[in-house]
C-alpha cells in the first residue's frame, strides 16, 4: 500500500503530467530531428535524446504505478487524539523540541521535516497520544522522545 497526503498525490499527478505533456513530446520531437541529421552512432542529441527518453518512460511507469497503488489519506478523518499518518509531531528530547510530519515514502523530505510512516522515528510515534513519551530505537542508541503538541495541517 502506498499511503500518500493529498498534496503527495497531486504533486504526483502534476509530475506525470508534466512528463506525458510537455517534456516527453519535446524530446521525442529533437530524436526526431537528430535522427534526420544522418549518421546516429555518432550523433550525440540523438544517442543522449534516447537515453534521456527511456529515463523519462520508467519514471512515467513508476508514477503511474504509486499512483495506482495510493491511498490518500485525510487528515480531517483521522483521530485527531493521537499521532497518526499526516499528523506534524512536536516533540522534545535532551537536544530540544523538533517537529515532524508523517508522510507517505514520496513526501520525504527531511530537511523540512517530513518523514516517511515506515521511518524508525515515526513508527515510535504512530499512536502515542499528547505528553506520551516515544522510545526510538536508533542505529545510535535509544533515544526518548516526549510528545508536546499533535497537529493536523497541510505543507
Amino acid at each position: 500500500m502506498n499511503y500518500i497526503t493529498q498534496k503527495g498525490y497531486l504533486s504526483l499527478k502534476q509530475e506525470m503530467q508534466d512528463l506525458l505533456q510537455k517534456e516527453r513530446p519535446k524530446l521525442v520531437e529533437t530524436i526526431a530531428w537528430a535522427a534526420s541529421n544522418g549518421d546516429r552512432s555518432e550523433n550525440g542529441d540523438y544517442i543522449y535524446g534516447k537515453k534521456r527518453l527511456r529515463e523519462i518512460d520508467r519514471r512515467i511507469h513508476y508514477l503511474k504505478k504509486r499512483i495506482e497503488d495510493a491511498e490518500v489519506v485525510q487528515p480531517e478523518t483521522a483521530r485527531q487524539d493521537r499521532v497518526v499518518f499526516s499528523a506534524t509531531v512536536t516533540v522534545e528530547d535532551e537536544e530540544g523540541e523538533k517537529s515532524y510530519m508523517i508522510v507517505g515514502e514520496d513526501e520525504i523530505d527531511p530537511e523540512n521535516g517530513r518523514i516517511s510512516w515506515k521511518s524508525p522515528i515515526a513508527k515510535a510515534l504512530i499512536g502515542k497520544k499528547l505528553g506520551d513519551i516515544a522510545l526510538v530505537r536508533l542505529p545510535a542508541g535509544e533515544k526518548e522522545l516526549e510528545i508536546t503538541k499533535i497537529e493536523f495541517k497541510s505543507y
